[in-house]
């Protein structure tokens, strides 16, 4: 159990009161946080388990272990985890992994609550991933009660095969899900249901890798960080009020400049981010996105998008002044931001990928 209290707040932050609390160490490869609608935290870890984090402490043995069907390494492994609102009761929950066929898979298991069983697995979705990056792999359940999926362009480099902008592939897109069912279903308002040569999963495209993306628990907003090719990292807002559809540009732009052709590209129809930052020094080069913080322990944070880069290992806050979200430091940690996570009440962690740390905002 760690108890110390790191203060890392770097020089011009915007709130130089704010610390990062180490909460607990001893995870492997964190790559994803979330919650259950209770006091626990559930870390997902890279090579196929998800562990607990409970009174301070990693829990043993793990909740879920998988690691006999995940396949694991660079962009690859158990990615991504979502419990629905009803958890409780039904002990259902749902998982994002690469396969050992370097496929996606997204799984329904159940559980007693305590912990999970491997052999309960009903898979609702494979996608063949032509290589073996931009796997995307958030999970997260929306306001309207649906599974959001976000799933990466399928690789390489420079989108060769197209997906981000082909609506007859699920590759680059955001997915929105049915899954109170025995089958997964797309629901019957999403924007490409009856569009012909479209798949009906499809909610929003034009991304590359969405490395987490996020609702904001107050106003059902959702904000989308897409990992950029060579130049710019990115966020994208869509308002609770979207009907779906939007088109985030992937590959004609990579966030505000034209990708592909270099110059003069057209951009009728595209949604241009809020946020972008270039690949340099200061900024860094893989975006990890976060949440818009609505807890109640950290005043001085309220309505701030809370964000970081895993390369330069530096987190942002984003507020939203005169139209414009404003970027300011928070901490220059020095770690690889690979995952943000928000509890039950709203307060807000984040992972250090290769020290298995994970660390709490504090005041």
């Amino acid at each position: 159990m760690i108890t110390a209290v790191v203060c890392l707040v770097a020089c011009g932050s915007a709130q130089p009161q704010l610390n990062l609390e180490a909460v607990a160490d001893g995870f492997s490869a964190p790559v994803s946080i979330a919650n259950a609608g209770d006091d626990r935290l559930f870390v997902v870890e890279q090579a196929g388990t998800i562990s607990v984090l409970q009174d301070g402490a990693k829990v043993t043995p793990p909740f879920l272990d998988i690691r006999d069907r995940v396949a694991s390494g660079g962009e690859r492994g158990l990615l991504g985890l979502a419990f629905p609102s009803d958890f409780a009761d039904s002990g259902l929950f749902y998982v994002y992994y690469t396969d050992q066929n370097g496929d996606s898979v997204l799984s329904r298991f159940s559980s007693d609550g305590q912990a999970a069983e491997p052999d309960s697995e009903q898979v609702l979705l494979t996608q063949d991933q032509p290589y073996s990056n931009h796997n995307g792999g958030q999970l997260a359940f929306g306001p309207d009660g649906y599974l959001y999926l976000g799933l990466g362009d399928g690789g390489s480099g420079g989108d060769p095969q197209g997906n981000g902008q082909n609506l007859g592939t699920l590759l680059g897109k955001l997915l929105r899900l049915d899954v109170s069912g025995e089958e997964l279903t797309a629901p019957g308002d999403n924007p490409f249901v009856d569009r012909e040569g479209a798949r009906p999963e499809i909610w929003a495209y034009g991304l590359r890798n969405p490395w987490r993306f996020s609702f904001d628990r107050e106003t059902g907003d959702l904000f989308i960080a897409d990992v950029g090719q060579n130049a710019f990292e990115e966020v994208n807002l869509q308002p609770a009020s979207s009907t779906g559809g939007e088109n985030y540009g992937w590959k004609i732009m990579e966030a505000g400049a034209c990708y592909e052709p270099r110059s003069g590209c057209d951009q009728s129809g595209l949604v241009l981010p809020i946020i972008s930052y270039p690949h340099d020094g200061q900024w860094g080069g893989s975006i990890s996105g976060g949440y818009l913080y609505r807890g109640a322990e950290v005043e001085s944070l309220q309505g701030a998008y809370v964000f970081g880069d895993y390369v330069s290992g530096r987190i942002w806050r984003a507020d939203l002044t005169g139209g414009e979200w404003q970027v300011t430091t928070l901490f220059e940690p020095g770690f690889n931001v690979s995952t943000f996570g928000e509890d039950a009440s709203g307060e807000l962690y984040v992972a250090d990928y290769r020290g298995g740390v994970i660390y709490r905002i504090a005041d």
